[in-house]
Order: C-alpha cells, then structure tokens, then sequence
C-alpha cells in the first residue's frame, strides 16, 4: 500500500508546536507593553479586558469599547485606537499601521525595544 495524504489528516503535530511557540511569543509581547504602560500584564490574556485597557492606553474613552460591535465603525475606531496606541509610546503613525498589519513583529518590538509609555497623546480642547 502506498503512503497518501488525505485532506482530512489536518496539520501535523509540528506545526501545533511551532504555532503555540508564535502564541505564547505572541501573548509575552503583549503583556510587556502592557506593563510598559504600568497596567497589569496579566489583562493582556484576558478578553475582553483586554481591549478595555488598550483603550486606557492609548487615551480613549471605555465607552469607546461599544463602537467596535457596529460593522465599519469598528475599523475605523480600531485605526484610531492604535494610531493613539502607538503615540503613547512615542511612536508614529507608521508604527501605528504595522501595529494594525504586522502585529506579529511590531508588538514584539515595542515590548522589547527602547520605546518608553509617555501617556496619552494630548488632543486640542475642541
């Protein structure tokens, strides 16, 4: 008999691994800015909460929360949300767009490069 691969097998116990290795890499970074930014590392674990406090950091409002249930409002909240996020953290808009697109490698280095938490950006009284 011949050796086949069938659609139904699904991915191989190496690629569990190496997937749980991206995750765990994944949920590291994101608990170091979290206390980068003086919250507690352990709110980055837990959902819903989680969002709550990336809201914290970036200077929004909690209320803003509720926006991200209303399709198309929700995608431009969370550009706004991240573009602050990133501000807070000294960085730009750039940086901000590779937080929205690469998360993978722009949270890591947030977490573990020289970039300090300075608060919400400032935004004119209006």
């Amino acid at each position: 008999m011949q050796d086949t691969l069938y659609a139904t097998e699904g991915p191989g116990p190496v690629f569990w691994i190496v997937w749980c290795v991206v995750v765990i890499f994944e949920i590291a970074a994101i608990w170091k800015v979290f206390v980068k930014a003086g919250k507690p590392g352990w709110a980055s674990i837990i959902p819903i909460y989680n969002g709550i406090v990336i809201l914290q950091i970036a200077g929004r409002p909690v209320w803003w929360f509720l926006l991200y249930f209303i399709p198309l409002v929700n995608i431009i909240i969370a550009i706004i949300v991240m573009i602050d996020f990133a501000k807070s953290f000294g960085k730009g808009v750039g940086f901000a767009l590779g937080l929205i697109f690469l998360p993978i490698i722009f949270f890591p280095i947030l977490a573990w490069g020289d970039a300090q938490y300075q608060g919400p950006p400032t935004r004119p009284a209006m």
